[in-house]
């Protein structure tokens, strides 16, 4: 679709799943997002509610009322949907909205993975394995073209998405040769909106963890793409959790023979016009606050000769780039608008 013609007419869209954190988010940002329009939003938890009820900040900006996501009427609302429902919950509605003509931005997990046998081994049995051959990897960076006339698009984790753009640049050039070590930190809205014990206030606040060393779910989604880019080893991926609500902060280091890359060159040629990349350099490292609230990503790296390393460092908002900012970010590729339509406020700071 034009341009023009979706900044005419407002696409409707519709937003399952739209109470947890990445669907409120969503309607964070979709509500101000000049070319759509929020048509049908769902909650099984808060149905027949307002979203405002439930979020406050929404009073008299979203005022949809909460329904059941049923399919039917839900291609009926919307030709666009955005799902933010579980692992394993949502195939089967994906399934059905592709059946009745949707096109599906998917923020679960569930059409991620290009093998049904890897999905199972780190979720369950695939609800809908057909379709897994041509759900589109939703980071535009790496997979735009594809992306523009997706009818399945399965955003990244968190964690992927900071690994994967400060890794691919080095996997394409054939410099990922070595297991990779990703040391990855994460606010506590990462985990979802569940209620969990590990992540009360006094469990999170004043503290700092790793958890799932060797054994997070976003680690093969990590290798699979980097295999894709030219990567012939894999990662040692270790996630923290940060006593902060939303953030995520990834460093990673890169044994290379041979002497000191083109970091600048390959990083460059990779994302030198990208709008969404910001590229640090050698400067001062990427912090959290200055992707806060943003779909940004900020990328800075180092040679350590001494080691033979380059240390890359990469921050994002595991709500914006790693979630709903890049669900956006998608949708505008698939409507032809400019990217940044709608995303273009600046990181929330202090």
């Amino acid at each position: 679709m034009e341009a023009s013609r979706a900044l005419a007419t407002r696409v409707p869209v519709a937003v399952l799943g739209a109470t947890g954190y990445t669907g409120v988010e969503l309607l964070r940002l979709l509500a101000r997002h000049p070319a759509v329009e929020l048509a049908f939003l769902s909650s099984e938890q808060y149905r027949d509610r307002r979203a405002a009820d439930i979020y406050p900040f929404l009073a008299g900006i979203v005022e949809t009322a909460l329904r059941a996501p049923e399919p039917a009427e839900v291609a009926a609302a919307a030709g666009i949907v955005f799902t933010a429902l579980p692992h394993g919950a949502a195939a089967p509605v994906v399934a059905e909205l592709v059946r009745r003509g949707c096109r599906v931005i998917d923020l679960s997990a569930d059409f991620r993975f290009r093998d049904a046998a890897v999905y199972a081994r780190w979720y369950a049995t695939h609800p809908a394995p057909e379709l897994l051959a041509e759900a589109v990897y939703g980071l535009p960076e790496l997979y735009r073209t594809r992306l523009r006339d997706a009818r399945i698009v399965a955003c990244p984790g968190c964690y992927p998405t900071g690994a994967l753009l400060g890794l691919v640049p080095l996997a394409r050039a054939g410099l990922l040769r070595e297991p990779v070590i990703i040391d990855a930190k994460s606010g506590t809205t990462g985990a979802g909106r569940g209620a969990k014990v590990e992540q009360l206030f006094a469990e999170v606040n004043e503290n700092f963890r790793p958890y799932a060393i060797g054994e997070h779910r976003h680690g093969p989604e990590i290798d699979q793409e980097l295999h894709a880019a030219g990567a012939t080893r894999g990662t040692l991926f270790v996630p923290h959790l940060l006593p902060v609500s939303r953030g995520l902060l990834s460093t990673m280091y890169v044994r290379i023979a041979g002497g000191r890359p083109p970091l600048e060159e390959l990083f460059q040629r990779a994302y030198g016009s990208e709008p969404f990349v910001v590229l640090r350099g050698e400067q001062a490292p990427p912090e959290l606050r200055e992707v806060r609230g943003t779909n940004r990503c900020a990328i800075g790296w180092r040679w350590d000769g001494a080691s033979g390393q380059a240390i890359v460092v990469t921050a994002i908002d595991n709500l914006g780039k790693g979630a709903s900012g890049q669900a956006v970010q998608c949708l505008n590729v698939m409507l032809g608008l400019p990217e940044t339509a709608g995303l273009e406020a600046p990181a929330l700071v202090p």
